[in-house]
């Protein structure tokens, strides 16, 4: 608390000295030197502050973020041939739940998200933590067409194994159709499964039908033609429509498919964004970033 208000102290002073030089009252150049040298320390110290620092870094430089992503996708391949053993098991609710089995006929296939659950773009990341700038359309699809995303740990060889199984590799994303070419060119370099013969990248608003952002729509397209074994993402929406509400509602959703969490459904580490960041603050995201922050901080739980 001392040095909180200390520096309140500080910056209070910097105010009023450069009220003083606004109003004509004159000041050394020690005055002048130390105002300037102060300002700029400020601004270098909120350049610092951005909210995905520690997130960012933690992706790109920890072990433990490796070793959460492969263990997941040893995890994946487990599942997987447990899936392939019973023509009962879907991972998919447009399939468990319309009241039909004519889905244990279809062949089968893994479907993955594609952001932070196969393509690394913690680089788009850092570079906005370094501008100190946050997320924009026109800056991610500049990110999406240069095609530099690295793998995500433990994917690569995850996917290979399931077409190595015969098991059809589907990437359910939503990024827009016009960077489509652009991540068939990334996943291509970097050696990931891709149907020569068959579209297997679904993309938002690539059909009038999929403009939503919520997967539904592309799921029931993936379910009428393949038995969906495994869904693997980083987000919520990865596996389940509606979950753009209340973190309460969230946590309710979630509770119904106890069954599906890490047998049927694989969940990759995000903790850079998602729809739970949009659950803290209402999904306005038209919010100011500073009330974008408040709400979040509304949300923290000391004690439960």
């Amino acid at each position: 608390m001392t040095r909180f208000l200390t520096s309140i102290s500080w910056i209070l002073s910097l105010v009023l000295l450069a009220g003083c030089a606004s109003s004509g009252t004159s000041y050394t150049q020690a005055e002048a030197d130390r105002i300037t040298s102060t300002m700029d320390s400020l601004r270098s110290a909120a350049d610092l502050r951005n909210p995905n620092l520690h997130s960012t870094l933690w992706q790109q430089t920890a072990v433990e973020y490796a070793g959460v992503t492969r263990g997941a996708y040893r995890l994946a391949e487990v599942m997987l041939d447990r899936g392939l053993q019973d023509s009962t098991w879907t991972a998919s609710l447009e399939q468990s739940e319309q009241g039909s089995d004519a889905y244990r006929e279809l062949p089968p296939a893994v479907v993955l998200d594609v952001d932070e659950t196969v393509l690394d773009n913690s680089a788009y990341q850092a570079r906005l933590v370094l501008d100190n700038r946050t997320y924009g359309t026109d800056s991610w699809k500049a990110w999406c067409r240069e095609a530099q995303a690295g793998p995500v740990p433990g994917a690569l060889a995850f996917t290979e194994a399931a077409a190595a199984r015969g098991v059809q590799v589907i990437y359910l994303t939503n990024r827009d159709a016009d960077v489509e070419a652009a991540t068939r060119e990334n996943l291509k370099a970097l050696g990931f499964p891709l149907d020569p013969d068959e579209d297997v990248i679904l993309t938002q608003a690539e059909i009038p039908e999929w403009t939503p952002s919520d997967k539904t729509p592309r799921r029931e397209a993936v379910a009428e033609a393949y038995r969906i074994v495994l869904l693997i993402g980083d987000n919520f929406g990865d596996f389940a429509g509606e979950v753009d509400v209340s973190i309460e509602r969230r946590r309710d959703r979630a509770e119904q498919f106890q069954a599906y969490w890490g047998t049927r459904w694989i969940t990759l580490p995000n903790p850079q964004y998602g729809s739970w960041e949009g659950a803290t603050f209402g999904f306005d995201y038209d919010l100011p970033p500073l009330q974008k922050l408040r709400d979040k901080h509304e949300e923290l739980r000391p004690k439960r």
